[in-house]
């Protein structure tokens, strides 16, 4: 690795020169900016709509002081079985003061939850007890490690380390002994569980419910030094009653992931992090015969990941030969549009720290400055990565990171070794906002002069008149390359209303005729992207009917002189969740489409080019996921360009046992065009031997 640095030292070194410079120019300017300005509370009332929006929320009333849960001594000998014997349990505080945010909000729970909290020098040991009248009615069927427990009983933890509002942890678990983990995005409006924690965790069953112990190393998770107090929230699902608990703000438009609502864990101790060192070997192997008369093909890769604490709160990692066979492989989709599809990142090196990396409010799939997955893959080829290194923490209330990362040759993909950079810097402002910057440098097909710079801001409250979330943000982006052209920029905003029962937000979007940077993702340039939602989504107190969701959703797609070239209208008029888990939709979706050049929506079918204007139609229906068999199956139907299309959708498991789970899935489209047929099939199963939550 050492080699490979000093190989080519003036290209492996610009992320870092490029985030220290980031870094310095950023807290000057800050500085000289913002320290004669006063918080949100403190301004007077403008013309400007956001800042009206901004002082609507400054002037919400302070709120009561968060609950606090004091921690306990961790002994050196406590077992983690899930049973909560040993005598300390008895002799520390405990909570017991859960409230409904569903069904009935800020109702007593209708089962006692009791939390006590250990920790020592080392971990931070929770232990839970789930008092159940009928624990023959306890639903829990997931074993395996990231099972979505949404569907079934579980208990929730979030714990925000920096105590900032804005990042934090969540550990999940269920009564079978299911593991969750995430790491919060930004803001706190969910989640990302492809963030896997080094932690352990068991569960009990007992006469009157089930109990759990779960121990998180510190080693696990990045913290701030010296703080004695984290933010702290617990969160119990009953899955037969639809019933969710919550300790501190149980409000149905707060999120459980947003901390700046969670409580207060006290007197934690000083932390230490030992040698703070993590080593994850890996070896792939495999083999294939590429056609009849070829031999046999094989492969053996061994890799290397190494994580590195450089405090408590910054984290240095380095990857060796890293390539995707060390995730799941991509599912398989169809694509009947004219754009490219997303797939997530997989990858344990790039994921970490990726609520640091992420840019921009708004920018969905539509505009990734920095996307992991341009690195090491190429139009669906695997690029060999030689090595790579990576750091990122929080310094006060400054957030950073840099990547810089070497890939291989490889023969009718990439002619040449390539490096790519990336920095980025984000500054904490008053209590829920942030801006920040970002720099990307290299380009995976090594063509020259590759470089990307941008900056983001984002309001963010939870305190808007009173007790409602509130999001405005804005954007901009320039690229460049050797042979690009001059229009190489994007910019945009969002003003978003995410609450319980309305939910509202207006985005938009322009993606330069030129803008295409090497380091990320944009599917579709040279346009202005206009996107609005109203949501409105009542409980009912009575019948079978737990709630009800009535979803308008407009999205329009002109070009740069304002031309329409594309729209499309959701509607949801019927989409009811039952009390049983059970859930039925119905979608109504006007579509437009104006081609300016031949559209092959399938191989031979060639749609021509013009202005195409028709409607699709959709009915879902999916069982609750609490039933040993549960399925979902969807149809479209419709209008499609010049002729008609007919997908059906099916998704579903079987749990004949904890211990197998088998999955299935498919896909199947049946278009009649004026151009021709189609006809698309996918379809897919998964048997999971689940042995325990660290083994499938």
């Amino acid at each position: 690795f050492a080699g490979l640095l000093f190989s080519r030292p003036s290209l492996i070194n610009v992320p870092f020169f490029i985030a220290g410079v980031l870094k310095i120019a950023y807290d000057l300017l800050l500085y000289r900016a913002f320290r004669s300005l006063k918080p949100p509370e403190e301004l007077t009332r403008s013309a400007c709509v956001v800042a009206v929006l901004i002082i609507g929320a400054a002037s919400a009333s302070a709120q009561d002081a968060p609950p606090s849960l004091h921690v306990g001594r961790l002994p050196p000998n406590i077992v983690i079985d899930g049973r909560l014997t040993e005598p300390v349990w008895e002799s520390v505080e405990s909570i017991e003061d859960f409230r409904q945010t569903d069904p009935v909000e800020g109702a007593p729970a209708s089962a006692r939850t009791r939390v006590r909290v250990l920790a020592d020098a080392r971990s931070i040991v929770i232990g839970i007890v789930c008092e159940e009248a009928d624990p023959a009615s306890i639903v829990s069927f997931s074993v395996r490690r990231d099972a979505v427990l949404t569907s079934e009983d579980h208990v929730r933890i979030v714990v925000g380390p920096f105590a900032d509002g804005r990042s934090g942890y969540v550990f999940a678990v269920n009564p079978t002994g299911a593991r969750y983990d995430a790491i919060i995005n930004p803001g706190g409006e969910s989640d990302n569980p492809d963030w896997d924690g080094i932690w352990e965790a068991a569960t009990a069953r007992l006469p009157t419910g089930w109990s759990a112990e779960i121990r998180i190393p510190v080693l696990t998770i990045a913290f701030k030094p010296g703080l004695h107090e984290w933010h702290f929230n617990v969160q119990r699902r009953i899955q037969r009653r639809q019933e969710i608990d919550r300790w501190a703000s149980p409000n149905r438009q707060y999120q459980i992931t947003q901390t700046i609502r969670a409580g207060v864990l006290t007197g934690l101790p000083d932390f230490d992090l030992g040698v703070g060192l993590t080593v994850r070997p890996a070896i792939t192997g495999g083999g294939g015969i590429p056609s009849r008369d070829a031999g046999v093909e094989r492969d053996f890769q061994p890799s290397l990941d190494i994580n590195q604490r450089l405090g408590a709160n910054v984290l240095a990692s380095a990857t060796v030969n890293t390539d995707f066979a060390e995730t799941e492989v991509d599912t398989r989709r169809t694509n009947l549009t004219r754009f490219p599809l997303f797939f997530p990142e997989k990858r344990t090196f790039f994921i970490e720290g990726d609520d640091i990396f992420s840019f921009g409010l708004g920018l969905g799939q539509d505009v990734i400055p920095y996307f992991s997955r341009r690195i090491g893959l190429v139009d669906g080829n695997e690029v060999p990565i030689l090595a790579g290194g990576k750091v990122n923490g929080r310094v006060g209330d400054t957030n950073f990171g840099g990547v810089a990362i070497g890939t291989r040759e490889r023969d009718n993909v990439v002619d040449t070794q390539t490096f790519m950079g990336v920095g980025r810097v984000k500054r904490n402002l008053w209590r829920e906002s942030w801006i920040g910057g970002i720099a990307t440098v290299g380009d995976p097909l090594g063509r020259p002069g590759s470089w990307l710079g941008g900056a983001d801001f984002t309001y963010a409250t939870s305190r808007f008149r009173g007790d409602k979330n509130l999001l405005v943000g804005a954007w901009g982006l320039a690229t460049g390359r050797q042979g690009l052209g001059r229009d190489s920029t994007a910019h945009g905003f969002k003003v978003d209303y995410p609450n319980d029962l309305v939910d509202m937000a207006v985005t938009y979007k322009r993606i330069g005729r030129d803008f295409d940077p090497s380091v990320g993702f944009v599917p579709r340039a040279d346009v202005q992207l206009w996107n609005v939602g109203a949501n409105f989504s009542p409980r009912l107190s009575r019948g079978p009917i737990q709630q009800m969701f009535f979803e308008f959703e407009p999205t329009l797609a002109t070009d740069l002189s304002g031309r329409w070239e594309s729209y499309r209208v959701f509607w949801a008029p019927i989409n009811w969740r039952f009390r049983s888990g059970d859930r039925v939709e119905f979608n109504a979706v006007p579509v437009g489409e104006r081609l300016t050049e031949p559209f092959e929506v399938a191989s031979g079918v060639v749609i021509a080019p013009g202005s195409y204007e028709w409607r699709r139609y959709r009915l879902e229906a999916g069982t609750a996921q609490k039933r040993r068999v549960y399925t979902q199956l969807t149809w479209w139907f419709g209008d499609f360009y010049n002729g008609t299309l007919d997908q059906f959708q099916w998704t579903g498991a079987w749990n004949p046992k904890p211990l197998v789970t088998v999955e299935f899935s498919g896909e199947r489209n049946v278009g009649r065009l004026a151009a021709g047929r189609l006809t698309q099939t996918v379809a897919g199963t998964r048997l999971r031997i689940n042995i325990s939550p660290d083994l499938s």
